[in-house]
């Protein structure tokens, strides 16, 4: 595999507006990028642009707050599902080296008595940043809503009833992270003979990731012939990719892609890096198994059925948040 960087124009932006104006040639686009890429740039989107500077202020205002504070809302034993995760724990599948990263989660508020209630914990939220909660609450729903409407093309581009990833995903175990990349030097790049960076190459474990806040440069995805592809969105559009439980859905047809956040050149080291990923989930108890128009007649599946829950749990173990 070469690690040569290239920059190019070539993953597909879309106008999510064109999902209701040319829905046909709006999945087409879509598709054949998350065929050929895994990702996709999504501008219109509908989630409103004060909104988005609203949580990039008050994510902002929660890292900047004293270790000794964050670290309250960090809640042991839950894996890192709601709360704080500090710099340094997680670690890309198959790495030594630890991100360079920490991280808040916010998840679904469920009522009590949800038959998926033990599968998702209460949310916590920090006192120390008013409105947190209100601003956080309405990003993952209209995070949730747009992640539907996403869906809703890949269905119609499969050639499947474009309502079927409507009830796969309601009430799904979808969680809305608040990254913070702090400012790198040389000594924490190599601490514990590590080579760390930003975030290891690694490929996301849930049905769609939706991100804002990648104009900063440093995401990269990994093409099919193994070089790096630098995604570099404008500001507001959302980048969107497959994760593997929708890649495991369609046999490998749509690709999980593996992406990294390389640290930033050194004019740039001194900054700060902000994103705020939407991991969208199926529920818990949905089946994953290849869609039949997606494997070969005479052929096996390439990967066993196995539970949307039954698979995070896996995965979780794997980057050493469980």
């Amino acid at each position: 595999m070469t690690t040569d960087t290239i920059s190019s124009d070539s993953v597909a932006t879309v106008s999510l507006a064109d999902a209701d104006r040319t829905p046909a040639a709006f999945a087409e686009a879509l598709g054949h990028s998350f065929v050929d890429y895994g990702f996709a740039i999504v501008r219109d989107h509908g989630i409103s642009q004060s909104l988005i500077d609203e949580a990039e202020a008050k994510a902002k205002a929660f890292f900047a707050l004293p270790e000794e504070v964050k670290r309250k809302y960090k809640i042991e034993g839950s894996g890192g599902a709601r709360g704080y995760t500090p710099f340094g724990i997680e670690t890309a599948k198959g790495a030594e080296a630890h991100d360079l990263k920490e991280f808040w989660h916010v998840g679904r508020d469920l009522p009590e008595g949800h038959r998926f209630k033990g599968h998702m914990a209460d949310n916590v939220w920090p006192a120390e940043v008013p409105g947190f909660k209100e601003t956080f609450q309405a990003l993952y729903a209209a995070f949730d809503q747009a992640g539907v409407k996403i869906l809703r093309a890949v269905a119609r581009f499969l050639k499947i009833d474009e309502d079927y990833f409507t009830d796969t995903v309601r009430d799904g175990n979808s969680v809305m992270r608040l990254l913070h990349y702090p400012p790198i030097d040389k000594q924490m790049i190599d601490s514990g003979g590590g080579n760390h960076i930003r975030a290891g190459a690694h490929e996301d474990i849930n049905t769609i990731t939706l991100l804002l806040g990648a104009e900063e440069a440093g995401l990269q995805l990994r093409t099919k012939d193994g070089r790096w592809l630098d995604v570099s969105p404008k500001p507001g559009e959302l980048v969107i990719n497959i994760g593997d439980m929708l890649q495991r859905l369609t046999n490998g047809y749509l690709r999980s892609t593996p992406h990294r956040v390389v640290n930033p050149a050194p004019d740039r080291a001194s900054k700060a890096r902000y994103s705020m990923p939407f991991f969208l989930h199926f529920r818990s108890d949905y089946l994953i198994e290849p869609l039949p128009s997606t494997v070969p007649p005479g052929a096996a599946p390439k990967w066993p059925a196995i539970t949307a829950d039954d698979y995070l749990q896996e995965r979780l173990r794997e980057i050493k948040l469980k």
